[in-house]
């Protein structure tokens, strides 16, 4: 091969290169250069070879890096200098950061010259500094949680955990290191802890559990924690991040709440029966004034001992729908009950009032057997203050529609009717114990109330849909018995 031919292979060799190469004399004169340097220095071959290298390389880099000095150690030496930094910024182009190389060549044990190598690492320290900088964020946020946040292994070792699992539990990350995870937890929890594990590695889905943590000081916190696994690039399961909330201060604003809402309740309730109650003592006391008169004819005698009576009949009453309101109780009296046979008997004890009244019971959906544990009289109670609801809202006679159905575990009975509904401002307080919207003397407002407890003592539920004007529909959910 000539030598013509082999200069072309080295041309080619140094142009397909993504360095830039320089070859330096010895007396800092540039012998050959490649493509990428001449593209990035924006200079041509001809301005290039056979210059010095102070009038190839900017003044910045001869000033700042003493290249040429390098360079001449390294021709004096015959010493290679590798990973060397440098900054360099050509006319017009922006700053580009540069790791070079000086590697001596020799012809026959003497050192000729050198080979300046130059790789462009401006993207690389670019995306180093991104990452760097991304990482230095994701801890600020992690450290900066008032959230508990705790990575482990597989297995549920210990791994990291943030500033505030340090300030809450007194731990810091070095002495819980490798420890198990449940270790922490009360006795009664390390169990369930440990199948979260379990569950993460099998199922690879997040799992929610709450347990009481041991702090340093060997005090209880309870804790609310979310288990997710932390995948790899390849979607395979490397460990388990935990967030956790000490539910400590929650609970606590949780039970003064629930016990502002009693008290709120007991205050409602306790103006609700003095209001219903005043009536009839009213009355009872009104009565018992006139029979103290001595000039009372016998039969305004009578009428006032009726009204007496009466007045006593209906505070007996209010008391007694108000226990039942309190508890239906009778919880341990519950048997299998056939709610399509009850539906019908109920239907049966409505049918002369609703005739009298010019409503009309339909009944759709019709199920031979629905078997539902329970109360039977209970029930029969639910269901019959429904219907006698519903007929009170139609005065001018109307329709009543019952319609029952299974699906998923529960039977739902739907008992809708053609009357003047509710407004949107009444809708909310219609299972409120003593409101009602009957006239004064009518009604006690515990009927709905006493409705919705029942439901609930059956595992079940009661809601409403309505529109003035237009009617209102309850719905009952009860679940079905498995027996």
């Amino acid at each position: 091969m000539s030598a013509t031919r082999y200069e072309q292979l080295y041309t080619m060799l140094l142009d397909a290169m993504p360095s830039s190469v320089l070859l330096i004399a010895q007396n800092l004169r540039i012998l050959s250069a490649n493509r990428n340097f001449l593209e990035k220095s924006q200079r041509t071959l001809s301005e290039t070879i056979g210059y010095r290298l102070e009038d190839v390389l900017p003044a910045v880099i001869l000033e700042q890096m003493n290249i040429a000095r390098r360079v001449q150690h390294a021709i004096e030496t015959s010493q290679s200098v590798k990973g060397e930094r440098m900054t360099y910024r050509a006319p017009g182009v922006p700053l580009r950061i540069y790791y070079y190389s000086l590697i001596p060549f020799a012809w026959q044990g003497q050192t000729e010259g050198v080979i300046l190598l130059m790789d462009d690492v401006t993207e690389q320290v670019r995306l180093s500094e991104e990452v760097r900088r991304v990482e230095r964020h994701l801890a600020s946020i992690v450290d900066s949680a008032s959230d508990l946040i705790v990575s482990t292994d597989r297995g549920g070792r210990i791994l990291t955990w943030n500033a505030a699992a340090e300030r809450l539990l007194g731990y810091v990350v070095a002495e819980m290191r490798g420890r198990g995870f449940s270790e922490l937890c009360a006795a009664g929890d390390q169990a369930e802890i440990q199948d979260v594990f379990t569950r993460i590695e099998k199922r690879r889905t997040a799992q929610v559990a709450e347990c009481l943590f041991k702090t340093k000081q060997a005090l209880p916190m309870l804790v609310s924690w979310v288990f997710s696994p932390l995948l790899d690039h390849s979607g395979q399961t490397v460990g388990v991040v935990a967030v956790g909330r000490d539910l400590t201060e929650r609970r606590k604003i949780e039970t003064e709440l629930i016990q502002s809402q009693k008290l709120a309740a007991l205050g409602v309730m306790a103006g609700g029966i003095a209001h219903e109650i005043r009536n009839p003592l009213a009355i009872c006391s009104s009565a018992a004034q006139f029979l103290l008169e001595e000039k009372c004819t016998h039969a305004f005698r009578r009428e006032c001992a009726d009204k007496i009576y009466q007045g006593i009949q209906r505070a007996s009453l209010i008391i007694e729908n108000l226990l039942k309101y309190s508890g239906p109780g009778a919880t341990s009296l519950m048997v299998i009950v056939d709610l399509v046979a009850l539906v019908r008997e109920t239907l049966a004890l409505l049918a002369h009032h609703a005739a009298l009244q010019r409503v009309e019971i339909k009944l759709s959906g019709v199920l031979t057997h629905v078997p539902v544990q329970g109360v039977a009289v209970l029930l029969q109670q639910l269901f019959m203050n429904l219907l006698q609801n519903a007929i009170k809202a139609m005065p001018n006679g109307g329709v009543v529609t019952i319609e029952m159905r299974t699906a998923d575990g529960e039977v739902q009975i739907r008992i809708t009717d053609t009357g003047c509904g509710v407004t949107k401002e009444n809708l909310g307080k219609l299972f409120d114990p003593f409101y009602t919207t009957s006239p004064v003397g009518q009604g006690t407002g515990l009927g709905l109330s006493i409705c919705y407890s029942i439901a609930k003592l059956h595992n079940g539920s009661i809601d409403v849909v309505s529109t003035e004007g237009h009617g209102s529909t309850f719905t009952v959910k009860l679940p079905l018995s498995l027996k």
